[in-house]
């Protein structure tokens, strides 16, 4: 049994950075429906289950000291991809129907569990809260906001049940649907001669700006990336608090927004942001998973059905303003991916539809890294306030 806290964290990213190393080394179709960062949390959870580590002094200090600091480093460098000016490029339809998918799963949310909430346990909105961030934008964001609402480990296993079983099965509807996508165009009447010329510009755009990665450029978005960090934290002891925007919250606020500025930098040129960032993602979750259990799970199966009923609510109001707007299916999946899947599944659906369309769906995705955690945020202060 392990106790010290060093032999912890060295556990923990052998665990990790196998699981990496199978993913990449095998290629096996597991990980096309069970991502690897999915796969860390519960094999690290059931180690958890079964005692390989004790909750001693010197583990706990490790977890509290690690997941302070690699919280808002990780924010700050997943966020210097996503470059507001690129963003705009988009062009305001696509811009529109991607707020359209946020707005949508919001309703989602805040439909299901006013109908669900009595039957889950108290303080359940706190799980939903970062289940839509992770909708909203990425796992990421639901990390982050699960530190800024001091969600509690053993619950962030539900939302991670939530976002790999439900949303691998909107990712094969959304795929599946791709050959009907001349037929839904028709019916409504949708103008789709834009985005293939966008899709060719922004591919254009990133090939030019794309450069190798070096030890140097690492270097520097570590530095920056753990600067930020520390000022994060030091800044949030001044801001003023509520039983909501804690000091907690402010240390994501301040990282989120640090990272979106720092985006249009040239700080955002050099390689690595993304590599680095996932290094850091992996390990939270390693961390998070580590201090949860297989007997919290109560409540899974209906957790389940409620993240099938969000999604339906969110699909039905896409539909409907697809008809009223005349959105196209392209468009309006995409919008749905970048939102629900993040940056791992919006560009395979745009390259279902034609490779030219892949960075639509990167910005896309980017968009949903700046926009989920406020977005999550403010889900849960209205879960919050139903929950009351």
């Amino acid at each position: 049994m392990v106790e010290n806290g060093v032999a912890y964290l060295v556990l923990l990213i052998i665990i990790a950075s196998s699981i990496v190393f199978l993913e990449k080394k095998t290629q096996h179709k597991l990980f096309e429906s069970l991502p690897a960062i999915v796969i860390i949390y519960f094999t690290v959870m059931i180690f958890s289950t079964f005692g390989l580590w004790k909750k001693t002094e010197s583990i706990t200090e490790t977890y509290t000291f690690l997941k302070s600091y690699l919280l808002p480093a990780m924010i700050f460098l997943m966020l210097l991809s996503a470059d507001m000016r690129q963003i705009f490029k988009l062009g305001k339809k696509m811009l529109l129907t991607f707020f359209l998918a946020s707005v949508s799963i919001a309703i989602g949310f805040i439909g299901t569990f006013s109908l669900f909430h009595t039957y889950f346990e108290p303080g359940s909105w706190k799980a939903f809260a970062a289940l839509s961030g992770s909708w909203m934008g990425g796992t990421g964001n639901m990390v982050a906001i699960q530190g800024a609402l001091d969600l509690p480990d053993s619950s962030m296993g539900y939302t991670l049940l939530i976002d790999s079983i439900d949303y691998a099965i909107w990712v094969m509807i959304l795929l599946a649907l791709v050959p009907f996508s001349r037929t839904f165009n028709l019916w409504s009447k949708a103008d789709t001669s834009i985005i293939d010329e966008v899709g060719e510009k922004l591919t254009l755009l990133n090939e030019k700006h794309k450069r190798p990665m070096s030890l140097f450029s690492l270097f520097i978005l570590l530095a920056s990336s753990l600067i930020i960090s520390y000022l994060a934290q030091s800044m949030a002891i001044y801001l003023p608090t509520t039983p909501f925007l804690t000091m907690s919250t402010w240390v994501v606020i301040i990282a989120t927004l640090s990272g979106i500025l720092f985006a249009m930098t040239p700080l955002a040129k050099l390689s690595g942001n993304s590599q680095l960032g996932s290094i850091m993602l992996y390990l939270i979750v390693a961390l998070i998973a580590s201090r949860a259990n297989f007997t919290e799970l109560t409540e899974a199966p209906l957790y389940i059905v409620s993240g099938f009923v969000i999604i339906l609510i969110h699909g039905s109001i896409m539909v409907l303003f697809a008809k009223l707007f005349r959105l196209d299916l392209f468009s309006l999946g995409v919008a749905s991916l970048a939102n629900i899947g993040g940056v791992a599944s919006a560009p395979i659906l745009a390259s279902a539809y034609s490779k030219a369309l892949i960075p639509i769906g990167v910005l896309m995705a980017m968009m949903g890294y700046i926009v989920g955690t406020f977005g999550g945020l403010m889900v849960g202060k209205i879960l919050e306030m139903i929950a009351q």
